[in-house]
C-alpha cells in the first residue's frame, strides 16, 4: 500500500470536507432549478424554499473519497467495508426518492428492513448483548441487528428539523466512534476511517446548513449518515467488546435514540402510527420553550459531546486525552464555519 491506514485517515476526512464544500453549491443550484426544494409548511419552521436534496452532497463526497483511495491504491479488502457502503448507498437511493416523490411510511420500512437484512447477510452483525457478551445470540442475531440498524438509520432522520442539528450530531458521533474505533482492543481502524470520511463530508455539508440554511440534507442524508453510524457501530464496537464495553453505541448515540424513543412511545400512547411525522420532537419542545435554531442545536450537541466524553471513559486515560483534544478541535472548526458564514453574508 502507498499510504498507511492512520494517514487515509487523515486524508479520507480532508478529501471528504474538500469535495463537499465545492459540490454543495451546485447541489442547491440544480435544486431549485428543478424545484427540488423544501417548502414552508406547519410542521416547518422555515419561511421559504429550500433546497432538500442535501444527502446527494453528502453521499457523493463521501464515495468519491474511497474511489481516490483506491486510485492511491489504498483499500482494505475483506474489512465488511464493501457491505457497509453497499447498504449506505442502498438506503440513500431509497432517501432520495423519498425526497422527491414522498414515498409512504410502510413502503420505505419494507425497503429499509431488506437493506439491513442485506447488510446483515454481508457480515454486519450484532452477536451478543449488554451483560451477556459471553453469550452469543444465535437466531436473534438477525432481529437484533436489523432493529438496531433500521432504528438507528430513522433516528438521524427524526432529528432533522432544526438547521445544522442533525449535521452537528452525526459529525460528534462520527468523530466519537471513530475514537473509540481505534482505542478497543483490538483495534478497528476500518470504522474509523469510514467514520473520519463521513465527518469530512458532514462537516462541508454544515457549512451551509447552519441556520439561516441554505440546504437541508434530507431523508437521503439523514438515512445514509444514519446507517453508516449505525454499522460502524457495529463492526468498530459492538463486533470487538466485552461486557459493558457493548453499551458504547447506545451511550454515544444518546441523543437520537432518546428522540426517536421519545417520539415513538408519545404516538403509540396517543394511538397513532410511530411513522406518521409530527412537530413534537424534543428540538420543537426547546423551540416551543423559546430557545433560538442556534441554542437548540448547541445544547443538544452539547448533550452528544457530554455522552461521548462518557463513553471515552470507558475506554481509558489515553482516549479520554485525545477525546478533550477533540471537543477542542470541533468548538474551533464550528466557530470558525459560522465565522466564514457571517462574514460572506455581510
Amino acid at each position: 500500500m502507498l499510504i498507511k491506514l492512520t494517514h487515509a485517515h487523515i486524508i479520507g476526512a480532508i478529501i471528504a470536507y474538500l469535495i463537499g464544500v465545492c459540490l454543495v453549491p451546485f447541489v442547491i443550484s440544480f435544486s431549485k432549478k428543478e424545484g427540488l426544494v423544501d417548502q414552508p409548511g406547519e410542521r416547518k419552521i422555515h419561511t421559504a424554499p429550500i433546497s432538500r436534496i442535501g444527502g446527494v452532497a453528502i453521499w457523493t463526497s463521501t464515495m468519491l473519497t474511497f474511489l481516490t483511495l483506491v486510485f492511491m491504491s489504498y483499500y482494505p479488502y475483506g474489512s465488511l467495508l464493501s457491505g457497509i457502503l453497499l447498504g449506505g448507498s442502498l438506503m440513500f437511493l431509497l432517501g432520495l426518492v423519498d425526497d422527491i416523490y414522498n414515498l409512504p411510511a410502510k413502503f420505505k420500512l419494507f425497503i429499509q428492513l431488506a437493506i439491513a437484512t442485506i447488510v446483515y447477510l454481508l457480515g454486519v452483525q450484532i452477536d451478543t448483548l449488554p451483560f451477556f457478551s459471553g453469550i452469543h445470540l444465535g437466531i436473534f442475531s438477525y432481529p437484533v441487528t436489523v432493529l438496531w440498524i433500521v432504528g438507528i438509520s430513522n433516528a438521524f432522520n427524526f432529528i432533522d428539523g432544526v438547521d445544522g442539528l442533525a449535521g452537528s450530531i452525526v459529525t460528534i458521533n462520527a468523530i466519537t466512534i471513530a475514537l473509540i474505533s481505534v482505542a478497543m482492543t483490538p483495534p478497528n481502524p476500518i470504522s474509523a476511517l469510514v467514520a473520519f470520511i463521513l465527518a469530512g463530508s458532514m462537516l462541508a455539508f454544515l457549512t451551509y446548513n447552519f441556520n439561516p440554511a441554505k440546504i437541508f440534507m434530507g431523508d437521503s442524508g439523514a438515512l445514509f449518515s444514519g446507517f453508516l453510524l449505525a454499522a460502524i457501530s457495529i463492526t468498530g464496537v459492538m463486533q470487538q467488546a466485552a461486557t459493558l464495553a457493548i453499551l458504547l453505541p447506545f451511550v454515544v448515540l444518546a441523543v437520537p435514540i432518546m428522540d426517536i424513543t421519545y417520539s415513538s412511545l408519545r404516538r403509540i400512547a396517543k394511538g397513532s402510527s410511530p411513522f406518521v411525522a409530527d412537530a413534537e420532537h424534543i428540538h420543537h419542545k426547546l423551540l416551543h420553550a423559546g430557545f433560538s435554531q442556534k441554542k437548540t442545536v448547541v445544547i443538544l450537541s452539547s448533550v452528544a459531546i457530554i455522552a461521548g466524553a462518557l463513553a471515552s471513559l470507558f475506554m481509558g486515560g489515553k482516549t479520554i486525552m485525545v477525546y478533550f483534544l477533540y471537543i477542542a478541535a470541533l468548538v474551533a472548526i464550528m466557530f470558525v464555519l459560522n465565522l466564514i458564514k457571517g462574514l460572506t453574508k455581510k
